[in-house]
């Protein structure tokens, strides 16, 4: 069974600040605080409100510790700390047969004075040729390949440093990066912290390479966030990761080809600890070119939720709905004329609910702020319901609107998704080629999901859940 420590129980150090993410709003006069993901409301107490009299606040004693510690956590604010160096690091490159692509990540750490003088261990995967140890780089040797799980966790057992950072080889960290990270590891607690993934620039393009500019799949985008499951980053990839070396424990799954990485993250942060996405330190990756092996890597991302759900179960559903949400919007899509008149009636019926719970005693019924969560609430779920249905679930809406006429909204959704993905990209990519792209992306994920729960005969991938309790 692989184990994960469970994280110490200092607290965050004096001097450590935290900054409110700028989509988290300040209500009744700074004491009630509306963001993170999912989104939530935080009542402040009084003498919590006084301290966070700005949007950042500077940890001074174990009050602002525990204020700036309970922010973090519920995701409406980000560390604010200026980039650090000089701190022992190993880098962890696991490869095979990459060695032009290896040789281009060596220079690029070579390059960086950040980086410079750090040591390295390249974990060798069964390479045809093996890789040639070189000066500050010593080289672990697997005779056959047992995947990449098992060499990153070869990697982190030679490793002689507290902190470690994965690279895979087909990537090239950019300058600075290392140093945008380190900071986060003053939180005793965290475990883990990752950059965003961004393209590589001058690598070969394809047909798809302008929707992978700017919809990765290993991008996480570009506002910091709390990564955790069920929530806006629910993970991320070990393409590039820095690790405090004492929380990995067991390390990653050595039994998993595909999805280690996201499985690691969820029991590191099951177990207690942090995990952060750092978008201002960035890592460049060369993304595959070619249609066929860009959709058989997206393929083989969607047979690792199977996996998933037999280690971590409704974590990696799809959607996460309360079920009067999904009762609203089947009768709004597929309901004819009363069916709409049904679906409004039980979302001003979930309205008022929400109000009840939200008025404090003695005062009036806040209708405006229920409206506004109740409305944001209704959008967020009907666009993760169209991803599923396009994505997910594209099987059985293809089957469903070929079978019936209530179900052809189901194909315009396709559409609607696509171009809705595409119009904050509008100057950097033309809708044809982006919403293509997007349907070959979900078409290919999708085959893979299915196959994975078929063949694990485990669909547990493919149904939605119940919001967790704040």
């Amino acid at each position: 069974m692989l184990v994960v420590p469970a994280p110490p129980d200092g607290r965050l150090p004096d001097g450590f600040a935290v900054r409110l993410d700028p989509r988290t709003r300040r209500r009744d006069g700074g004491a009630t605080l509306l963001g993170g993901s999912p989104l939530r409301l935080l009542r402040l107490a009084p003498r919590a409100a006084a301290l966070l009299g700005s949007d950042r606040l500077e940890v001074r004693d174990a009050t602002t510790a525990a204020l700036a510690a309970h922010l973090l956590d519920a995701g409406v604010a980000s560390p604010s700390l200026p980039p650090v160096g000089d701190r022992d690091v190993t880098v962890v490159v696991p490869v095979r047969d990459r060695d032009l692509e290896l040789d281009r990540l060596l220079a690029a750490l070579r390059a960086d004075p950040e980086t410079a003088e750090l040591p390295v261990v390249v974990v060798d995967d069964g390479s045809r040729e093996p890789v040639r140890a070189s000066p500050g780089v010593r080289v672990v040797r697997h005779p056959a390949s047992r995947g990449p799980a098992a060499a990153r966790n070869a990697g982190l057992a030679a490793a002689g440093t507290d902190v470690v950072a994965f690279l895979d080889s087909d990537c090239v960290p950019l300058p600075g990066w290392l140093g945008r990270l380190l900071p986060h590891l003053a939180d005793p607690r965290l475990a883990a912290v990752a950059p965003r993934i961004v393209p590589l620039a001058g690598a070969a393009r394809g047909w798809t390479s302008a929707y992978e500019d700017v919809a990765g799949a290993l991008d996480m985008g570009a506002r910091p966030a709390a990564v955790r499951p069920l929530s806006a980053v629910s993970y991320v990839p070990s393409a590039a990761l820095v690790v405090r070396r004492a929380a990995l424990g067991s390390g990653f799954d050595p039994s998993m080809r595909v999805a280690e990485d996201v499985d690691l993250i969820w029991r590191l942060t099951g177990a207690g600890w942090r995990v952060r996405y750092e978008p201002a330190a960035e890592v460049a990756h060369e993304h595959p070119a070619e249609l066929g092996e860009w959709l058989l890597r997206r393929a083989f991302y969607g047979t690792g939720a199977a996996l998933l759900a037999a280690r971590h179960g409704g974590l990696v559903a799809p959607v996460v709905i309360a079920p009067e949400t999904a009762l609203t919007w089947v009768l709004a899509v597929a309901g004819g004329r009363w069916g709409r008149v049904a679906a409004a009636g039980l979302v001003g019926a979930t309205g008022v609910r929400l109000g009840r719970r939200l008025r404090r005693p003695g005062e009036p019924l806040p209708v405006v702020l229920a409206a506004v969560l109740t409305a944001r609430g209704l959008a967020a779920s009907g666009q993760s319901l169209a991803r599923a249905t396009t994505r997910h679930h594209w099987p059985l809406a293809v089957t469903a609107a070929a079978v019936s006429r209530r179900w052809t909204p189901l194909l315009a959704v396709a559409a609607a998704d696509g171009l809705l993905a595409w119009w904050p990209h509008r100057s950097r990519t033309g809708p044809v080629r982006h919403v293509g792209s997007r349907r070959l992306d979900d078409l290919a994920y999708g085959a893979g999901l299915w196959a994975g729960a078929l063949r694990a005969r485990d669909l547990r991938a493919l149904l939605p859940v119940r919001p967790p309790r704040p």
